[in-house]
């Protein structure tokens, strides 16, 4: 019994002490590059346990958007107005979507967990739309931009705190069309 005991407890450290590999792109964090230009294609080199692999970002693409440009903006407490942190991020937007001039978005609102449905729609919408204007004063075609709000109805980060709220006030550009694939 000592002995498997032993076996069963070996194997539990030998398992929990192999670490999860990461890829280099996180998609869908809107996590933004340095560079306020387009970049070239972009390697994602992911380990495999026994030969390595490499995947090409495609300049245009979605994941070209979400890893080299950032695709969401975040808002302050009941408001719609762009915050100065999200600047510099929509200006790269826009200088990617100059690049890439057959791409389409939608730009979708999201709110915190309070408020009401009707009411969180509705503010949902403004910060589509604040995104959108200031996309548009950039020089991008406003027919390239379409604006849809979710409201509190599809939150990024499940939970009932500051931190989850300050994640879910949001305005995420998702390619529509045009992307590469």
């Amino acid at each position: 019994f000592r002995l498997l005991c032993l076996c069963a407890i070996l194997l539990f450290v030998t398992a929990c002490a192999t670490a999860p590999e990461e890829s280099s792109v996180t998609e869908g964090t809107g996590v933004a590059g340095k560079s306020s230009t387009p970049k070239a294609p972009t390697l994602n080199v992911t380990e495999a346990s026994s030969a390595t692999s490499a995947t090409v970002v495609k300049p245009g693409s979605s994941q070209d958007w979400v890893a080299n440009v950032g695709d969401r903006i975040f808002f302050d407490f009941d408001q719609s107005s762009i915050r100065p942190d999200a600047v510099d991020s929509l200006k790269k937007q826009a200088a990617w979507l100059k690049a890439f001039p057959n791409v389409t978005l939608r730009l979708e609102g999201h709110c915190d967990e309070r408020g009401t449905r009707e009411y969180n729609l509705a503010l949902g919408e403004r910060r589509a739309n604040a995104m959108k204007e200031f996309l548009v004063s950039l020089g991008v075609t406003p027919s390239r931009l379409e604006t849809i709000s979710y409201g509190k109805e599809r939150p990024e980060v499940l939970g009932s705190n500051n931190e989850a709220w300050a994640q879910n006030r949001r305005a995420v550009g998702v390619i529509k069309s045009g992307g590469a694939s």
